[in-house]
């Protein structure tokens, strides 16, 4: 990955890519609420943690991405514009869509919301990835990881993280259903297919078979 912050390389375009993958991905997880068929794993615990402490679920995301931020300390992961531009613009954008989408509707167009969504997200994880200014803190939560304990490798640490979240969201009244399933299932090609084709080059990678940005987790 290139120099986490660096925006001497083309900073106009990753500045621009940055954000609108930030958005794209507040607006993927409204859509996957609003279908009511099953969020993924992570949304899964915010929206359980919104339901116990009646805080709304933006500002349920925004705080759970900053308690994860802390957890990067011990693991020593440097946070980067993008790292933080995470914690504070998919929040308030999951809030703005979610006053804007009427809940309900009949099955056809919960299923379409649920699919458009997960593809959405892998779009957006592409984009906000592909820019190289910095993971969110669930990703840096995954690769720190991974990083001080190079015998574990990033699909069960990844499986772990995820197992823990669906469990710890669903003990607290968040929703798993068939659109859990298919987020889990969809999200890691969705991501491989989207971050290679946004991802922003480096001229320090020429030649060199660097992958920009892991898929998100």
């Amino acid at each position: 990955m290139a120099a986490i912050g660096n925006l001497r390389h083309r900073p106009v375009r990753r500045l621009t890519q940055l954000y609108l993958g930030l958005a794209l991905y507040g607006i993927s997880m409204a859509l996957m609420i609003r279908s009511g068929l099953g969020l993924n794993p992570w949304d899964v615990f915010h929206q359980g943690l919104s339901e116990r402490t009646g805080l709304s679920f933006g500002t349920v995301t925004i705080a759970v991405g900053a308690v994860v931020l802390l957890l990067w300390i011990p693991l020593r992961q440097r946070p980067g514009l993008g790292t933080v531009s995470n914690v504070v613009v998919i929040g308030l954008v999951v809030d703005a869509t979610l006053a804007l989408l009427p809940a309900g509707g009949p099955l056809w167009i919960r299923i379409g919301l649920l699919v458009t969504g997960i593809v959405a997200n892998g779009a957006a994880t592409g984009l906000y990835l592909g820019a190289r200014l910095g993971p969110g803190p669930r990703d840096g939560l995954m690769t720190g990881f991974v990083a001080r304990r190079p015998h574990r490798s990033i699909r069960l640490v990844r499986t772990v993280i995820e197992i823990t979240v669906l469990a710890l969201g669903f003990l607290l009244g968040g929703t798993a259903g068939i659109g859990t399933v298919a987020y889990a299932l969809a999200i890691g090609p969705l991501a491989q297919f989207f971050v290679p084709l946004f991802a922003v080059a480096d001229p320090g990678d020429v030649g060199t078979g660097r992958v920009a940005a892991q898929p998100a987790g």
